[in-house]
């Protein structure tokens, strides 16, 4: 538990804001980990010197860990990108620095990559800066091995320790990028996560009717066409309405007639088959359409939808009332288009309101 609190400790002062305003707060982090990271390497590469009696190379190493030091000291007294320019100045001598002195071979150079993929999320927009600072480092990357080319480190290592700070040197670089990687990626992803789900609410918005929760006329449009589409496949329509309804409106209002519309909603889902596509077609109309249902089957679910809507007994405040809903059905006949289909229910429905209402006419 206390090596926990002390952990957690260390997180929250490392995490410590500089207090600016506008301010990346997760770029702070980043340039102090870096620098702890360069802490911690230039530490182990001294003590790694100091093991092969490497004196001159020992205190080289000290040097530097004295440098990031500062740095990381430095990053509580001033702002964070100004923190992040100090990182930078510091990393880039202490890369100039080590080169002249060791060489190429151990591959400190390598760490202007951090620096490149750092600059890149210090700050939003800025692109001509980014640019030119990138152009910056490739540029001293490149004069940094013309003159290893040319002239001999001042210290010299032995092939063994070469490669043994060469493999420090990677896990170093492999560790800073991955850091900055996942601190700056998290909120990416995040971000898009939340985008993805708003544009799945966005796309639910616009193809659910907001009082019934039904799908809404565009929604049923696009989805019957793509069906007429398919390969072919049995299909009925029908297009229904609740009878009397502006009658309900007027006696009992429009919250009663709301509640009624949400009632026989919930009445639809619950009640016919599961791949039945429901939607409100407009006012208190609906169309169901019933994909590999042939006629006689669409209707037997209908008719046990009418009966199970009549008995449904609403509250309309000085009494009570039932509804019933009248069905115009139709089947699918392989060759009518979209609006036929829709009109022969349509008129199917018109017989149905002639005859008396509370029916299914087929």
């Amino acid at each position: 538990m206390k090596e926990t609190n002390v952990l957690h400790k260390i997180y929250q002062y490392i995490c410590k804001d500089t207090g600016d305003r506008n301010e990346s707060a997760k770029l702070i982090v980043v340039v102090r980990l870096l620098i702890l990271t360069m802490i911690v390497y230039s530490l182990v590469n001294g003590g790694l010197l100091l093991f092969f009696s490497n004196i001159s190379g020992t205190e080289i190493c000290l040097i530097s860990t004295a440098l990031f030091v500062a740095t990381f000291i430095l990053s509580y007294y001033r702002g964070t990108f100004i923190s992040f320019c100090i990182l930078n100045v510091s990393v880039l001598v202490w890369i100039v620095f080590n080169i002249v002195m060791f060489g190429w071979n151990i591959g400190v150079q390598h760490f202007i990559i951090v620096l490149l993929i750092s600059c890149f999320f210090a700050k939003y927009r800025h692109e001509a800066a980014k640019v030119s600072y990138a152009l910056a480092l490739c540029v001293l990357r490149l004069y940094l091995f013309f003159y290893c080319r040319i002239n001999d480190p001042k210290v010299i290592l032995s092939a063994e320790l070469n490669n043994t700070l060469q493999l420090i040197n990677t896990v170093a670089i492999f560790w800073s990028l991955s850091m900055i990687a996942y601190i700056f990626s998290t909120d990416t992803q995040a971000l898009e996560g939340k985008l993805i789900e708003y544009n799945e609410q966005l796309k639910a918005q616009a193809n659910i009717d907001p009082l019934t929760g039904l799908y809404n006329r565009r929604r049923t449009v696009e989805y019957l066409d793509n069906l007429l589409k398919a390969p072919a496949q049995q299909i009925s329509l029908c297009i229904c309405d609740i009878d009397f309804f502006k009658r309900v409106n007027d006696t009992y209002g429009h919250d009663v007639g709301d509640l009624v519309l949400k009632k026989i909603a919930e009445t639809f889902r619950k009640t016919l088959p599961a791949n039945t596509f429901v939607a409100r077609w407009g006012g208190e109309e609906f169309l169901l359409i019933f994909p590999k249902f042939n006629g006689d089957e669409a209707y037997a679910a209908l008719e046990a939808l009418r009966q199970k809507i009549k008995a449904i007994v609403f509250d309309g405040g000085s009494e009570t009332f039932s509804v019933s809903l009248t069905f115009g059905l139709v089947e699918y006949d392989f060759q009518s288009d979209l609006n036929a289909l829709i009109k022969q229910a349509d008129e199917k429905l018109y017989i149905g309101k002639e005859s008396g209402r509370d029916r299914i006419i087929f």
